[in-house]
């Protein structure tokens, strides 16, 4: 298990996100998911602090499971996802203008999200034995 830091914080904070295009339309074709993982990538460069660990692209959704730093809100960070990939897609690929001539982008506007943590075991057992831990009396194996 990997953790990330930042000015006095270490952090842990991984969540599965899902995400749909609006009106569940299947236009992830493999050309223009190719792209949205380019786009993602990019996202990357301006954003180091989200992390990917792992995405799939299908036709009608996006999963990933994503560090996000405890400083930024998931839906900042989802925000951030949405609106890159959405105007870079739009541009490379005109058939999306007009699937979605409304200008409204062609993401849903929500998103599933779920936390994915350590073990709740290893956390109690933590919580249990941090004052002996402080002094120096035990030695716990995490």
């Amino acid at each position: 298990m990997k953790y990330f830091r930042q000015a006095h914080v270490i952090y842990h904070n991984q969540y599965h996100i899902v995400w749909i295009p609006r009106f569940r339309r299947k236009f992830l074709i493999p050309a223009v998911a190719q792209h949205v993982a380019h786009k993602l990538d990019e996202v990357r460069k301006h954003y180091p602090d989200i992390v990917y660990i792992e995405r799939n692209i299908q036709p009608d959704h996006i999963h990933m499971l994503v560090v996000i730093p405890p400083r930024m809100s998931v839906s900042t960070a989802m925000n951030i996802l949405k609106t890159n990939t959405s105007s870079g897609i739009k541009k490379k690929f005109p058939f999306l203008k007009k699937l979605y001539a409304d200008e409204k982008g062609v993401w849903s506007v929500g998103y599933f999200v779920s936390t994915v943590g350590i073990n709740e075991a290893i956390i109690r057992k933590y919580i249990k034995m941090q004052e002996k831990e402080d002094s120096g009396q035990a030695k716990l194996a995490i």
